[in-house]
């Protein structure tokens, strides 16, 4: 189907009203078998392969095609997903997965255990931003047989048992990737799986069709038909679209948040901040610290006096968080809130700037920075202008650089940029979300890994001993010590804890249901007539 046709379609869905489309089969519990989920992506994904790009669209759309051992319940807690079951030893060092039977890959070849071992040791180390810092800690990963995975590592890892979520471990087909360059292969754009729905087809600048995998392990399920991601690049657009039912869910940013506000009293749908305690993302200004003046840290404490961090919460994210007091979210473990305090300040920003000897030109300008915007929506576009404005009246000219999301992942990655503003996933516990961002072993040219160039070698000791334990309280100590040490250097400025919400039509079901929320399998999820 072209994209004009199928636009066509949708259009007419949207025309006579979502209550006129027909759903399916009515089963036991009031769940409804078959109907087509139309869901926002937005930006389109660069591509659909999770085990290599880990932007939020591709892991929207790729959560439901991949899947890996484990998902998380709301307190982070582990779930089967691939693996029905798991142990670990006493002493810390063995975790062993037993793996659901009969698990065929979307061409009907069979997975085994031999893909989950291929994927740990050969294919994510070479393109994931936390694979290589997460099993490079196992002294071997092994397949005693067909359904089975051990796992057995060097020295505890306190958060080990968390890192085997659908963004960490994305099980990938060896028949398909192994011997060949994983970057390029044909794949990354229409991927084999082993979720409950497969790739159909991709109309660029149009939609990603997903259809129901009939040989899906879990007997009677995905109960939709279909899964439709739509590529709609205004905010308006998406907001008229939601409202005409040519769509049923989005979610992240893809409304802008008073139009939220706005849905969340609407009775045809639901709204829910839940489902993103996995993520648990801070806003964040990403700094180069190879740059000029960046690398000075009184440079870097000055932008963060002049950022309002209040104005950004309530004019911005219009309420939709808390402020950030460091690289920690509260909702992560081992958050502490005692830590240096950067108050909103025009003139302490411009004595730093003073002290370092940088005075204003005939303009009023001290420095030039480049600034990066994600493109990911109306929201991160208004808060880079704002900081543009803000840094501009303690005299740091900031040129804001914008770019499609293949563009903008690829400058970041490769270090081409000042400042950048982001909010990295923090995974449930620092030692898979947060250190990667700041350890010296982690300075690669890769996204979301530590892009800065930051390097103290305590903090390297702190987060190297915060993992190496699983002794509860003394990972606190360690983690309570390298955030105060972080928040004196500045390597990035945390501005605001981020909720987002997600918005649907109210007889979804089943939607959101564990702290993966949007990114998880959908093959539960089933619409109540």
């Amino acid at each position: 189907m072209n994209k004009r046709k199928f636009n066509k379609l949708l259009l007419s869905a949207g025309a006579i009203g979502l209550a006129d489309i027909p759903f399916g089969l009515t089963l036991a519990y009031g769940q409804t078998r078959g109907g087509t989920l139309n869901a926002v992506v937005q930006p389109e994904p660069p591509m659909l392969c999770i085990g290599i790009n880990q932007q939020t669209p591709t892991q929207t759309v790729a959560g439901k095609i991949f899947l890996s051992l484990l998902t998380y319940d709301f307190d982070m807690k582990p779930l089967p997903s691939l693996a029905r079951s798991w142990t670990v030893s006493e002493d810390g060092l063995t975790y062993t997965f037993k793996l659901q039977p009969k698990v065929l890959w979307h061409d009907g070849k069979p997975l085994t255990s031999e893909d989950v071992v291929y994927t740990a040791k050969e294919f994510l180390p070479q393109s994931h931003p936390r694979a290589k810092a997460i099993f490079e800690r196992c002294e071997s990963i092994t397949a005693p047989d067909a359904e089975t995975v051990v796992f057995k590592l060097k020295q505890p890892f306190g958060a080990f048992l968390g890192s085997f979520d659908i963004s960490n471990l994305p099980v990938m087909p060896k028949h398909i990737y192994a011997g060949t360059d994983i970057t390029k292969n044909p794949a990354n754009l229409a991927p084999v799986g082993c979720g409950p729905f497969k790739f159909k087809e991709w109309v660029r600048g149009s939609h990603i069709h997903l259809v129901r995998n009939e040989n899906y392990f879990k007997p009677g399920q995905p109960y939709l038909d279909a899964v439709i991601y739509r590529v709609i690049p205004d905010g308006a657009s998406r907001a008229v679209a939601l409202e005409s039912g040519t769509v049923q869910l989005t979610q992240w940013t893809d409304l802008e948040l008073f139009d939220a506000q706005r849905f969340a009293k609407d009775p045809r749908f639901e709204m829910t901040t839940k489902g993103y305690e996995h993520f648990a993302p801070i806003l964040m200004v990403e700094l180069n610290l190879r740059n000029g003046p960046l690398q000075d840290k009184r440079f870097r404490q000055a932008i963060s006096h002049a950022i309002n961090r209040e104005f950004v919460r309530d004019r911005i994210l219009y309420g939709f968080g808390k402020l950030a007091t460091g690289p920690i979210c509260s909702k992560t473990k081992f958050y502490d809130n005692n830590v240096k305090k950067y108050d909103f300040s025009i003139e302490k920003a411009a004595a730093l700037l003073d002290s370092m000897g940088l005075k204003p030109d005939g303009r009023g300008v001290r420095a030039r920075v480049r600034m990066a915007v994600p493109p990911y929506g109306d929201m991160p576009a208004r808060a880079s202008e704002y900081i543009r404005q803000s840094l501009a009246k303690v005299g740091i000219a900031v040129t804001l650089e914008t770019s499609d999301a293949a563009g903008w992942a690829q400058k970041i990655s490769n270090w081409d940029f000042d400042l950048n503003l982001n909010w990295p996933f923090q995974y449930g516990d620092p030692a898979l979300g947060v250190t990667r961002n700041y350890v010296t072993s982690n300075i690669r040219k890769v996204l979301f890994s530590n892009i800065g160039g930051y390097s103290n070698p305590e903090v390297d000791r702190l987060a190297d001993a915060a993992a190496g334990t699983i002794d509860e309280k003394k990972r606190q100590a360690y983690y309570s010590e390298m955030q105060k040490i972080m928040v004196e250097d500045s390597p990035v400025i945390w501005l605001n804890e981020m909720e987002f919400p997600t918005i649907y039509d109210k007889r979804l079901k089943n939607l959101v249901t564990t702290g993966i929320g949007i990114h998880e399998s959908f093959d539960n999820v089933h619409f109540q007539g």
